[in-house]
């Protein structure tokens, strides 16, 4: 049998010297004691996996509202789709992938309905009270929200887990500020899980978007990477069978990626050679615009181009537009109701016991609508404003 003990050795001996071991995390802001079959981050994974704000995530939006069909990505899909790429980008540059999954699996708990729609509604309502932050909502879920434990708040995760969390940064995502590890710098597995939700996202949007028939290959070819993607693929397949052409060229995409990612940041690791994680986190405290995880100058020109079509042709679609306008609708409903009379708000997201002040209050409803599903803040907003719907 491995116990922990094992696997801890088996991590000294074949993870690169820059990797996070479990043996030397910087531990739990509550103490507990060791598990005997698992490691610290195997059981942050387990945590997040089992808490409610994970399980909300199969009823927040990607891209296509969940109305709009079954086949459409949800939140859900798309972190496990991050944590499976990044598992597969962090084994071979040999490092901790459990880490690597804790953190993608949390990394998008804090996601408002609808989607960035629902984010970006809430950043502007928010933007006198002291703003809206998923990557800080998601910090503040598995440290203060999810109640699973008698002694303390929280899901009481890992110091790395947690600044992989509110330092996540892609094109979409911004670092959360919380004093305490300001001057902390995330680990390189962290920094892999960005790579990751970028690589998932970029592909496996176009992947819905040709299903869902806002874009067409046709509205892609001016892309260097879709075509070299679609370089790899039998042309036969286009006009034979559709379907089996986007699976393999989405495929594709991910592949070719994937493999300027890995050659970059060998590379890029080799000339640093760092000797320990912790070197390895100071001096991505020290150097964020630094690339040496990531991708390629050249790969990522070819990504910046794709994604601007992407956003010409997909996300500015009439249909998406149209999804994002409603989304905004609701949200901006949901939040003057409960700001013009709080006593709407359940007794549990809402103390008639304490004063708040306006700020606070606003903190309140904000945190409670980003924590709905699509869902039940539809069911919400007909409870609202349907005089003939049940309260």
């Amino acid at each position: 049998m491995q116990t922990r003990q094992i696997i801890e050795e088996m991590e000294e001996k074949n993870l690169a010297p820059y990797a996070m071991k479990s043996k030397d995390s910087s531990g739990r802001e509550h103490e507990e004691p060791f598990h005997d079959n698992r490691t610290c981050y195997q059981r942050d994974r387990d945590r997040i996996v089992h808490s409610q704000a994970f399980r909300k995530l199969e009823y927040k939006t990607q891209v296509f509202v969940i109305f709009e069909g079954d086949y459409y990505r949800t939140r859900l899909t798309h972190t496990i789709e991050v944590a499976q790429i990044g598992r597969t980008l962090g084994r071979n540059l040999a490092l901790n992938e459990d880490l690597i999954e804790a953190i993608a699996l949390a990394h998008d708990l804090g996601h408002a309905p609808f989607g960035h729609a629902g984010e970006k509604a809430l950043e502007d309502l928010m933007r006198d009270s002291g703003g809206f932050n998923h990557n800080f909502h998601s910090f503040e879920i598995v440290t203060k929200d999810e109640r699973r434990y008698p002694k303390f708040k929280g899901l009481n995760l890992t110091e790395e887990v947690l600044i992989g969390i509110l330092k996540h940064e892609t094109g979409f995502d911004k670092t959360g500020w919380v004093s305490k590890f300001r001057d902390k710098g995330p680990t390189l597995e962290a920094k892999v899980v960005d790579v990751a939700d970028s690589l998932a996202y970029l592909s496996h949007d176009i992947d819905d978007g040709l299903t869902s028939g806002c874009i067409s290959k046709e509205d892609l070819m001016d892309s260097t990477l879709w075509k070299k993607a679609a370089g790899r693929i039998d042309t036969s397949l286009e006009s034979s069978d559709k379907e089996m052409f986007k699976y393999q060229i989405v495929r594709a995409l991910i592949d070719i990626q994937a493999n300027d990612f890995l050659r970059h940041s060998d590379e890029g690791l080799k000339k640093k050679g760092f000797a320990s994680s912790e070197e390895a986190k100071k001096y991505l405290l020290n150097n964020p615009a630094d690339n040496i995880i990531g991708f390629s100058p050249q790969m990522v020109e070819e990504r910046k181009y794709l994604q601007g079509l992407l956003m010409n042709k997909l996300y500015l679609h009439y249909r998406v537009v149209r999804m994002t306008e409603k989304a905004r609708r609701t949200i901006n409903d949901l939040f003057a109701v409960y700001r013009d009379n709080p006593m709407q708000l359940p007794y549990e997201v809402y103390s008639r016991d304490e004063k708040h002040t306006k700020e606070e209050t606003q903190k309140i409803i904000c945190n409670h609508i980003a924590s709905m599903t699509d869902r039940f803040a539809l069911d919400e907003h007909k409870k609202l404003f349907n005089p003939y719907q049940k309260v």
